[in-house]
């Protein structure tokens, strides 16, 4: 195995399109623990730690640029305001020293169902920037990224530079289950963010289906009974029997399978409480931001 240590972007991209086979390697918390395991031995690593710019971010007016390698812990201390639900992900992330490691560009990368940051940005909403040295830069649209089990869109000669994050302009929550609360994969996750300039609700799904996704028939139910029952402007509770049909729906999105962490039946019943948990307490802010009480989650 070839350790390969570009000093640039400029280099790590004619180096992955010299070897596209080669694995990229920044926290290598992920990478690591499968080469450790021999379950993945690569031709090549190549090591994108000297690249400065993928450690940092951008705020703009209505989008973060986040760095693919901005470690977990830089989130959680910097940028809790403008992403909030990915501020909560990062949280969960197995322990202080991962976090401080492993950033956003490697968890795309692995593309892992059970990836902590997945259903956060998925709820956000976001664009992952790559380039390659043949092709220039693209933006994919996170709905479009992930392709199958622990796979995502990039070419061979790819890789991931920035994700564009969208500000957040509501609440956002993160909510998680697993067998203790620190150093353990996700039995299943949900992420949800509430868009008022929009009058849209988005959600992401981890961990219980063969790719991180969203439950869309239950943002169309929602969408729609917020908009038909004025909530967006009376700023009313929402009715036990919406959330009962969202908490439904969104399980029936889940198609998840049994494993050692957890069973496929055990997985759907816990979407469908951590989407009325987490519904509940996005709203509640909502509401109570209305009232110039309470500030966003």
């Amino acid at each position: 195995m070839d350790f390969l240590r570009p000093a640039t972007w400029e280099e790590a991209l004619a180096v992955k399109a010299e070897h596209p086979t080669a694995v990229p390697i920044a926290g290598g918390t992920d990478v690591m623990v499968e080469i450790n395991f021999d379950h993945r031995r690569p031709e090549y690593l190549v090591d994108l730690n000297r690249i400065s710019e993928l450690q940092d971010w951008h705020v703009g007016e209505k989008t973060v640029q986040l760095g693919a390698s901005v470690p977990y812990s830089r989130i959680m201390e910097e940028l809790r305001a403008e992403l909030p639900g990915l501020a909560l992900a990062s949280h969960t992330v197995a322990s202080p020293q991962i976090r401080n490691r492993g950033g956003v560009g490697g968890n795309l990368g692995t593309a892992s169902p059970a990836g902590d940051a997945h259903p956060a940005l998925l709820a956000a909403d976001c664009e992952v920037e790559v380039e390659s040295q043949a092709r220039g830069s693209r933006l994919i649209p996170i709905d479009a990224f992930f392709t199958g089990v622990k796979r995502n869109a990039l070419e061979a000669d790819e890789l991931i530079k920035s994700v564009h994050i969208k500000k957040a302009e509501g609440p956002q929550q993160f909510s998680k289950v697993g067998t203790r609360n620190a150093m353990v994969i996700a039995v299943c996750a949900f992420g949800i963010a509430l868009h008022p300039e929009t009058r849209t609700v988005r959600t992401g799904i981890g961990s219980a289906a063969p790719t991180p996704i969203r439950a869309k028939a239950a943002e169309e139910f929602l969408n729609a009974a917020l908009e038909e029952g004025g909530f967006w402007d009376n700023g009313k509770i929402i009715t036990p029997s919406i959330a009962k049909r969202f908490a439904e729906l969104c399980s029936g999105a889940a198609n998840p399978i049994d494993d050692v962490r957890g069973t496929a039946s055990y997985r759907r019943h816990a979407v469908g409480v951590m989407a009325r948990r987490t519904l509940g307490w996005t709203w509640e802010s909502y509401r109570g931001k209305s009232r110039g009480t309470e500030g966003v989650a």
